[in-house]
């Protein structure tokens, strides 16, 4: 399995601020939680990531 390949599940995704100064990626997906803290720094490269690729994903679908 790979990034291409679709799959029916549902997830819940919630980003945000932590009290230690970090940035939180909370995904929930049934029984599933997996927290993920990133230094500010590493979520603005997360951030710009996902820009990159919204961006390429445009170009696609245009």
């Amino acid at each position: 399995m790979g990034i291409n390949t679709e799959r029916d599940v549902e997830a819940n995704l919630q980003i945000g601020p932590t009290d230690q100064g970090f940035v939180r990626i909370f995904i929930e997906a049934g029984d599933v939680e997996i927290p993920m803290d990133f230094d500010p720094d590493e979520a603005q490269e997360i951030a710009e990531e996902i820009l990159a690729a919204a961006a390429t994903a445009r170009a696609v679908t245009d």
